[in-house]
């Protein structure tokens, strides 16, 4: 009986939202049910309260499939699940709908053996094997099966960082509110304490810490669904930094302060409606904060941080996609740090700088870029291994061309910066990799306006 039961899963698994016979033939349905299979583990009100229809709920006949295959989405973008399938049955107008699901493996315990640079080919231009970072991720997705979270992260090396996180996203009667919690501790052997033509200067300390950082935070969130959401969080941070860098840098804090304590509060909202949340390929995304910071025993000049973010994902045809999208910031102040004097060069950059930090208080970038796909894989199946939460491996490689634009403002910093208040511009190709447990790999050969060119690589989706 078990096999039996095993066997009818798998090939509710393969139809991956054909629909069982029996088709409807009158204008008009009402959904009598729905079923769920497959979470042996995941709450079905976790899974239920996604959906954008419920029991008893009449549907015109020409708007079921696809209302059918968009909450199918939404259920595998909740990132629960390698696979979701559907199936329904109609009966004299009668609607009975199943989601099938495939969970994946919830317990990450996932070893950090990384580089202590923005990025790799910022490591690979020092070529330093003391500067790596080595320890322990471990995650544990989908807590209790209510879709909850808990990150532990303990980090050695070059720079050290203990982090715990902890995010419920239920914790109201109608599911909408939720909560999430998390402590901070970074110290580092090395302090970036100053920009000089557009590169990082670092001064590294023999004995002690040149910089330490701890942080408490508390959010509140507020979920319309897995594609609309709201956060208002406070966060408490702490800081120091040695009597070597302020001697270095009396701006780095400003006014030659050796320490600062600050409160920061901040909303934001995001609209997802992209077709996926990994690699996505269709649809748009949008999002928004505004975020205001409080310092302490008079230890820093408030101010306000604005940033904004809008991306389009349009298909093209069965194999060719387009995506465009811009984002910005504005960060509104008296007095500026040069530890808060943050734009392009981090997470946010133009392709083809990656060597290069663009330090100011606004920045504006551009993307855009159009991908071919070359290979789609739904499955490789890995014979050896008896677990089908890691015997089917997805592949999918895209050659993407792009070409990007930023622009920084900088009035407090840029004096020896050549690449600030100007227009920067790059483009290239690139080979992008997607595999299972949203996986990304990027290779990309790039070529900015000052004539740079390189091939730069990153794990992470580029807008």
């Amino acid at each position: 009986m078990v096999q039996l039961h095993s066997c009818v899963f798998l090939f509710f698994l393969l139809l991956q939202g054909v629909v069982a016979a029996m088709p409807c033939d009158t204008p008009t349905v009402v959904i009598t049910g729905i079923a769920l299979q497959g979470n042996d583990e995941t709450k079905a009100e976790v899974l239920l309260q996604e959906l954008t229809f419920a029991p008893g709920d009449t549907i015109a006949t020409a708007e079921l499939e696809p209302l059918l295959e968009d909450n199918q989405k939404r259920l595998f973008n909740l990132r629960l699940f390698h696979r979701v399938g559907y199936t329904y049955t109609c009966q004299e107008g009668r609607v009975l709908v199943t989601y099938q699901v495939q969970e994946r493996f919830y317990l990450y315990p996932i070893p950090i053996f990384d580089f202590a640079d923005r990025n790799f080919n910022a490591w690979l231009e020092k070529k330093d094997w003391s500067r790596i970072d080595y320890g322990l991720n471990l995650i544990k997705r989908n807590f209790r099966g209510r879709n909850e979270d808990i990150r532990l992260k303990v980090q050695r090396g070059f720079n050290r960082r203990l982090e715990l996180v902890y995010r419920v996203p239920y914790i109201s009667r109608n599911n909408k509110l939720g909560v999430e919690f998390g402590a901070f501790d970074y110290r580092s052997r090395t302090i970036n304490y100053t920009n000089r033509q557009n590169r990082q200067a670092f001064y590294e300390q023999e004995q002690g810490l040149p910089i330490r950082r701890t942080s408490f935070a508390a959010a509140l969130l507020h979920r319309q669904s897995v594609q609309r959401q709201e956060a208002l969080t406070l966060a408490y941070l702490t800081e120091s930094i040695s009597d070597s860098v302020v001697r270095l840098n009396p701006a780095y804090y400003g006014n030659g302060l050796h320490a600062r304590q600050y409160l920061r509060l901040e909303l934001s909202k995001v609209i997802n409606l992209r077709n996926t949340f990994a690699y996505p390929l269709s649809g748009s995304y949008f999002e928004a904060a505004i975020g205001q910071t409080f310092f302490l025993h008079n230890s820093g000049s408030p101010y306000t941080n604005i940033r904004a973010k809008y991306v389009d994902y349009t298909k093209l045809s069965a194999k060719l996609y387009y995506s465009v999208g811009a984002e910005g910031q504005l960060r509104l102040a008296r007095h500026y740090a040069f530890a808060d004097n943050a734009a392009l060069g981090f997470r946010a950059l133009v392709r083809g700088y990656e060597l290069y930090v663009i330090g100011g208080q606004h920045y504006g970038l551009f993307k855009q870029g159009l991908s071919r796909q070359l290979v789609d894989i739904k499955s490789i199946r890995l014979t050896f291994i008896n677990n089908p939460k890691f015997n089917s491996i997805p592949l999918a490689l895209y050659l993407n061309a792009f070409t990007d634009a930023g622009y920084v403002a900088d009035n407090s910093f840029g004096q020896h910066n050549p690449l600030t208040n100007r227009l920067l511009a790059g483009g290239g190709l690139g080979l992008h990799v997607v595999t299972f447990y949203d996986i990304v790999l990027r290779m990309e050969y790039a070529v900015n306006r000052e004539g740079d060119r390189g091939i730069y690589f990153s794990g992470r989706f580029p807008f």
